[in-house]
C-alpha cells in the first residue's frame, strides 16, 4: 500500500544523503517535495501541515545543519515524526484487564470485511494468547450474515454462538454474554451489524449493544481502499460510541496509504490490526515504529523473524542447520525452503521485510525473476523425482529429467534451471557452513550473475548482476564483501532458530552495512 509514498520519500531522501553538508534552503525544498508526496498519497491536509512542521522545526536546528552526516540526521527526524503520526507510543494490544469473559465489539460500515476481521482476530487470539473465544453475529439484517460468521468460525475452529431465529441484536449480545460465562469462555466477539452509509437507526443500535454488553474494547473496521471516507467514518463513529482502536482492512491493495496515515491524528484512535490478505489469518498488528521504517525503506527485520518463527517447524529447523553445517544441501532441502517462503507471503514479501532490500526488490522483479507462481512449478518439478533423485540429483540424466518435465507439467529446460540453482545454492551453503554469512557474501559478490541464483530459480533466467546489485546509487564501486556486516542481521535471524538456514543464504538476501 504505501510503495508509491515509499519510492518518492527514497528519491527524497537519496538527494539529501549524497550531500556533504545541508543548507537552510536544501532542507525546505526537500520538505516541499515530501508535503506534495504526502498529499499524492491522499494524506488529510491538516495533518502533512502539522507533519511539515514539525520535521522543519527539528531539522533546521544546528544539530542538523552542522552534523557530520545532516542527510541521514533528517531521515531520522523524519522516521520519529512518521512514528509519532501513526500513533508512536500508543497502546496496541488488546485490553484484557476485566473479569472474564472481556468483550469485543466490532462496528463499522457494510463491506469493510468487519465479519472476516473478526474471525482473523478470534483465531489470533485463540492462536497466539491462548483465549478461549466464542464468536456471536449480531446481524440480523444482512442475508446470511450469520452463517457467514458461522463459517469462518469453522475454518478457524472458533466456537460461535447458535443461531435462534428472530432474537434482536440486543437480545442476541445478552446471550452471548450468559454463554460465554456459563462456558468458562475469556473472550466473546460481537460482529454488530452494518450499512451501507451512516445513519441514526445504524448508531441507535450500535449505542444500545454497547451499553448492554459494556465491551472492554470497540473496534471499529474500516477499508484503507476508501482513503479519506475511512478517516471521517472513523470519526463520526468515534462521535457516538468509545472507540478504542481501529481495524483497516486491505492494507495489501492498492491504496495510497494516506488512511492509516492520517488515522490517528484525525480520530485520536490508534490502528490495531491491519489486515493483509484474503485469508483467515492474514492479520498482524500494527506496530507504527516498524511500518515507518518500511514506509521510509529500512525494512521490518522484527517482523521477519517473528513470521518466520510462527511458520518454521524448530525442530527441522534444527534438523537442517545441522545437515547445513555439514554442507549437506539436497532437493527435499530446497523444496522445504520453498514452502517456507511461500508461507511467509513469497520472495517478494520476504525482501521487502528486509533492510535496504526495496531496490533490490524491484530489479530483481523487473529482471523477470521475482514471480512467486515460478516457485509451485519449481515444487512440482521436485514432486516428481523419485526418493533417491532428490537425495542425490547427480543421478538426473537426460532420460530421467524428460520424465520429470513430463510429471511436472514443465520443460526440460525449467528442470535444469532448478537443478543449476540448487547446485549454487548447495555450495553456498557449504560455505555458509563453514565460514557463516561472510563466506556466503564472498560466494555472491563472485558470481556473475544470479540465472542459477535468485533469477534463475524462481523462473527468471538471467537475473541482474550480483555486482551490480551492490553498486551505490551513483554506479560507485561495488564494497569488498568483506567489508558487508552481517553479524547484527545473523544474530537477529538466528535469535529463535527461526530463519531457514537456506533462506537466509538465498542470493540476494544480504546486507549492505
Amino acid at each position: 500500500m504505501f510503495d508509491s509514498l515509499s519510492d518518492r520519500l527514497g528519491a527524497i531522501f537519496e538527494g539529501l544523503r549524497g550531500r556533504g553538508a545541508l543548507e537552510e534552503k536544501d532542507v525546505n525544498e526537500a520538505l516541499r517535495e515530501v508535503r506534495i508526496a504526502l498529499l499524492e498519497a491522499d494524506v488529510a491536509l491538516p495533518v502533512a501541515k502539522e507533519f511539515i512542521s514539525k520535521v522543519k522545526e527539528r531539522a533546521i536546528g544546528a544539530e542538523v545543519l552542522r552534523s557530520v552526516t545532516p542527510g541521514q540526521q533528517v531521515v531520522k527526524i523524519v522516521h520519529d515524526a512518521l512514528v509519532e503520526m501513526l500513533g508512536g507510543a500508543d497502546k496496541t494490544d488488546l485490553d484484557f484487564a476485566t473479569t472474564p469473559p472481556a468483550v469485543i465489539m466490532m462496528v463499522g460500515l457494510q463491506g469493510a470485511g468487519k465479519t472476516t476481521s473478526t474471525a482473523k482476530i478470534a483465531l489470533r487470539l485463540q492462536k497466539r494468547e491462548k483465549k478461549k473465544v466464542l464468536m456471536a453475529s449480531l446481524d440480523t439484517r444482512r442475508p446470511a450474515a450469520q452463517e457467514q460468521l458461522a463459517i469462518l468460525g469453522e475454518q478457524a475452529e472458533v466456537k460461535t454462538l447458535p443461531i435462534i431465529a428472530g432474537q434482536s441484536p440486543r437480545d442476541i449480545a445478552k446471550r452471548a454474554l450468559e454463554a460465554g460465562r456459563l462456558g468458562g469462555f475469556d473472550v466473546v466477539m460481537l460482529d454488530t451489524a452494518g450499512r451501507l452509509s451512516i445513519d441514526e437507526q445504524l448508531m441507535a443500535e450500535i449505542a444500545d449493544i454497547h451499553t448492554a454488553s459494556d465491551p472492554i474494547e470497540t473496534l471499529l473496521v474500516v477499508d484503507a481502499l476508501t482513503g479519506q471516507d475511512a478517516v471521517s467514518t472513523a470519526e463520526k463513529f468515534k462521535a457516538r460510541v468509545p472507540v478504542s482502536g481501529v481495524v483497516m482492512t486491505r492494507i495489501d491493495g492498492d491504496a495510497r496509504g494516506g488512511a492509516a496515515l492520517s488515522m490517528r491524528a484525525v480520530t485520536g484512535a490508534p490502528i490495531k490490526f491491519v489486515g493483509v490478505g484474503e485469508k483467515i489469518d492474514a492479520l498482524d498488528t500494527f506496530e507504527p515504529e516498524r511500518m515507518a521504517g518500511r514506509i521510509l525503506g529500512m525494512g521490518d527485520i522484527v517482523s521477519l523473524v517473528e513470521k518466520a518463527s510462527l511458520e518454521m517447524d524448530e525442530a527441522k529447523a534444527k534438523k537442517a542447520a545441522k545437515k547445513m553445517a555439514k554442507g549437506e544441501f539436497d532437493m527435499d532441502d530446497l523444496a522445504d525452503q520453498f514452502r517456507q517462503m511461500r508461507s511467509m507471503g513469497g520472495m517478494g514479501a520476504i525482501l521487502g521485510m528486509m533492510p535496504g532490500m526495496g531496490k533490490m526488490k524491484k530489479m530483481v522483479d523487473q529482471a523477470g525473476g521475482l514471480d512467486d507462481k515460478e516457485i509451485v512449478h519449481q515444487e512440482a518439478i521436485i514432486s516428481s523425482m523419485t526418493k533417491a533423485e532428490r537425495k542425490k540429483p547427480a543421478l538426473l540424466n537426460a532420460s530421467r529429467k524428460k520424465r520429470i518435465a513430463k510429471g511436472s507439467g514443465t520443460s526440460v529446460q525449467q528442470v535444469n534451471k532448478l537443478i543449476k540453482a540448487h547446485r549454487q545454492m548447495a555450495d553456498m551453503m557449504k560455505k555458509l557452513g563453514k565460514g557463516g554469512m561472510k563466506g556466503m557474501a564472498k560466494q555472491l559478490a563472485g558470481m556473475g550473475g544470479m540465472g542459477g541464483g535468485l533469477g534463475g530459480m524462481l523462473g527468471g533466467g538471467g537475473g541482474p548482476d550480483a555486482a551490480e546489485m551492490l553498486k551505490g546509487p551513483k554506479g560507485e564501486k561495488a564494497p569488498n564483501p568483506d567489508d558487508l556486516d552481517f553479524d547484527a542481521i545473523e544474530k537477529a535471524l538466528s535469535g529463535k532458530g527461526a530463519m531457514p538456514p537456506g533462506l537466509g543464504g538465498l542470493p540476494g538476501m544480504g546486507k549492505k552495512k
